[in-house]
Order: structure tokens, then C-alpha cells, then sequence
């Protein structure tokens, strides 16, 4: 079971996000404003924090500000009804993992909870497993029983990358940009012969691959039973 802290003002909104999570099996701690929640962030083990913008005493941004602060790496969603660019750059560049504008619609947060949640296991066992098949980030290896690839580090970031994230396309031009910067001498088609290699090299691991979107990019495919 997860544990969620849910930081809003409105008493309504906060009891309602409650109850739903509550439903989905997840366990709920409240809070009002950012300074109760760093209080009971110290008195409770939490593994997501749903953080509202807005907020007497201390604010959603001045709340993220400290926890990072602090060194706490634990995932925050902030959700909020300040929803500019501004705002979410403002967000983002202090340490959010993932932003909502409201009105919530209640599925898209499950849904944006279980990614982040996924995305920061993974990055803290530095491991991807997908059915039997299991990417280890420290060996640049792809295993499946007795089955076993070594990969480039270049090969392995770009599927450990789209891994990560299956239910989002990445084009040519940002797997680029990750892998190789503007500043290389290689041509942007290099990561079409990267994708083709790595396709190559993950044929005998059905749980994962590496689809083309056409006319947008590459997605990874976890093929979970």
C-alpha cells in the first residue's frame, strides 16, 4: 500500500481527492498547508504528495522549495487551478515531477500518480522489469533466464529511456538532442540505425519493443501479461 499526502486548503477538494484514493487502495494523510505538511512529512513515511499551488501559511511552490531542500527526493505532483506556463515552468524547475491544472479529473490523477510512482521506483532500483525481462541500468544488460545482451550505453539509455515512459512517443529530434546534443558532428538519422540496432538485439525478449509512431517518433512497449 502507498501512502499518499494530499495538500490542499479547500476541505471539500481535500476530503473528496481522499476518499477516491482511499478507494483505489491507496493510504491518505492530509494536510492544509505546507506547514503542517512538513510536519507530518517528518512524522510519517510518504511515497507521493499531491501538492496544491495556492495555500494560506505556506504555499504548494515554498512547500516543494523545502522538501527539496532538504534533500527529499520523494515525488510530488502539484496540482493547482495556476495553470500558465509560467507557473509550470516555476513548478518544474523546483523539483516537481508531474503538474495537473483543475478542475481534476479524477482518473487522469490515478493515472498520472501510478506513472510517477513507476518512473521513481525505477529510477531508485535502477531497474526495469517487464514480465520475466530485466533491465539493469548498472550492467547495461537485458536478461531474461539464460538469455542475456550487453548494449552500448548509448543503446541502453535510448530503450531504458522509452521504458520508462511507455505511454509517451519521443521524437527522432528529443532522442537526439538526449543522446548525442546539437553540438555532435552526427546527423539526427543516427538514431534510426540506433533504434534498428537496439530492435536487433531485443528480438528474443518478447516482453518488450520498440514501436515506430509514424510521422512522430518511438514509443517503448512493455508487453505485460
Amino acid at each position: 500500500m502507498f501512502n499518499v499526502m494530499v495538500v490542499e486548503d479547500d476541505k471539500n477538494i481535500r476530503k473528496l481527492i481522499e476518499i477516491k484514493l482511499i478507494a483505489l487502495g491507496y493510504s491518505v494523510i492530509t494536510a492544509e498547508n505546507g506547514a503542517v505538511a512538513l510536519n507530518k512529512l517528518n512524522e510519517n513515511h510518504i511515497d507521493i504528495m499531491l501538492v496544491d499551488a495556492m495555500m494560506p501559511v505556506m504555499d504548494g511552490f515554498s512547500l516543494v522549495k523545502a522538501v527539496r531542500g532538504d534533500g527529499n527526493n520523494i515525488p510530488i505532483i502539484m496540482v493547482t487551478a495556476r495553470g500558465s506556463l509560467a507557473d509550470k515552468s516555476q513548478g518544474f524547475d523546483l523539483g516537481v515531477d508531474d503538474y495537473i491544472v483543475k478542475p481534476i479529473e479524477f482518473d487522469e490523477l490515478s493515472l498520472r500518480i501510478k506513472a510517477v510512482l513507476r518512473r521513481a521506483k525505477i529510477v531508485s532500483d535502477r531497474k526495469i522489469t517487464v514480465g520475466n525481462t530485466v533491465l539493469d541500468y548498472d550492467t547495461l544488460t537485458i536478461s531474461k533466464g539464460e538469455e542475456k545482451v550487453v548494449l552500448t550505453k548509448t543503446e541502453f539509455g535510448i530503450i531504458y529511456k522509452l521504458l520508462s515512459y511507455p505511454e509517451r512517443t519521443f521524437s527522432k529530434s528529443m532522442l537526439f538532442e538526449e543522446f548525442w546534443s546539437w553540438d555532435s558532428e552526427t546527423e539526427e538519422d543516427i538514431v534510426k540505425v540506433y533504434i534498428n540496432r537496439i530492435r536487433n538485439k531485443i528480438t528474443a525478449f518478447s516482453d518488450i519493443d520498440v514501436e515506430t509512431v509514424r510521422g512522430i517518433g518511438y514509443r517503448g512497449v512493455r508487453n505485460e501479461k
